[in-house]
């Protein structure tokens, strides 16, 4: 069940009642432990739990078979779990990972080549400070 947090709404989307009376009876089912709350983004979200669905049943005089769709397995097969790699009939794609003597970070090491230069060079060309330069931080202090 979910309801926006919305008290003078006139009634809710998917009931013919007021959203507030919607909220209420929540409430009152979380204070039993009959759901499990979550707030997202200014809608509740409820969720039964097991002593709600026992609640209900008693209350609805439903046997024990009856159980809510969201507990009931499915007829589908499950699918692969996601990142498990391709099915064994599919080639996989690309090169392998790590060949003989490919360099660990594949083409970036040419790509940075580029930009070094010699050590204390500092990027030729592009700029920088050059070797012999020495920063140096003046602190002032204030007296209060």
């Amino acid at each position: 069940m979910y309801a926006k947090k919305d008290y003078n709404l006139a009634k809710h989307p998917k009931l013919d009642v007021p959203n507030l009376e919607v909220i209420k009876l929540m409430q009152s089912f979380k204070s039993k432990e009959y759901v499990r709350e979550t707030f997202s983004w200014q809608y509740y979200y409820w969720y039964l739990t097991n002593d709600g669905i026992e609640h209900l049943r008693t209350f609805l005089n439903l046997p024990s078979e009856v159980v809510p769709n969201t507990l009931k397995k499915s007829s589908k097969p499950p699918s692969r779990p996601f990142g498990s790699g391709p099915p064994g009939d599919r080639p996989s794609r690309g090169p392998p990972r790590f060949e003989g003597d490919r360099p660990r970070f594949g083409d970036r090491d040419g790509y940075r080549g580029g930009l070094r230069g010699a050590p204390g060079d500092f990027g030729g060309e592009k700029g920088g400070a050059p070797a012999e330069f020495q920063p140096s931080f003046r602190v002032r202090v204030l007296h209060l």
